[in-house]
């Protein structure tokens, strides 16, 4: 999901993939939660002016392609820093979506 949202064409996208292979998970947001904090370990290119949210619409749908949530992806200083996975409705996921099911677009 992480690459799905990644392959986009924005600034600094090349050096935050190449990140991914430097990211662990440090911390869920709470607990159940799918979404979580990211730290990237040493060694990893740092992405010029990445700072706040990726610009990168990650939408979610169900199976019958309504939407549910959306997928942030989140940058400080840099580096990978956050996945989260925003939903609409009254229940939290409890697993992140199928990459089948994110729709995705660059933000202008």
């Amino acid at each position: 999901m992480v690459e799905l949202i990644l392959a986009q064409g924005f600034p600094g996208a090349a050096e935050l993939r190449a990140q991914i292979d430097f990211v662990e998970v440090v911390a869920q947001w709470a607990e159940g939660s799918v979404s979580v904090d990211l730290r990237v370990r040493e060694g990893a290119p740092r992405s010029a002016g990445a700072s706040g949210v990726i610009p990168v619409d990650a939408t979610v749908v169900d199976t019958s392609g309504s939407l549910i949530g959306e997928i942030l992806l989140w940058a400080t200083d840099g580096y990978l820093s956050a996945i989260e996975y925003a939903w609409y409705g009254d229940e939290p996921p409890s697993v992140l979506p199928e990459p089948g099911l994110i729709a995705i677009e660059v933000r202008s």
